[in-house]
């Protein structure tokens, strides 16, 4: 996740080619490669929330998905 450099600047949706404003965070992280306390976030918007929610879980990576505020 980027973080917004400005207040008006849109956080977009992490699924591939998407451009659509983000909706919620998908918290995530590979045990493989991760310490247990660190969480990586993709962002989501409401068409792709489930498939990339889908792809995380089916990997034991989903973590929480959240509401951006």
């Amino acid at each position: 996740m980027t973080t917004p450099t400005t207040p008006d600047e849109t956080l977009i949706c992490s699924a591939r080619g998407c451009r659509a404003p983000a909706a919620f965070q998908l918290r995530w992280h590979n045990p493989r490669l991760h310490a247990p306390d660190r969480r990586k976030t993709w962002l989501a918007c409401p068409d792709h929330r489930g498939s990339l929610g889908d792809f995380l879980d089916a990997r034991g990576f989903l973590r929480e998905v959240v509401p951006l505020p």
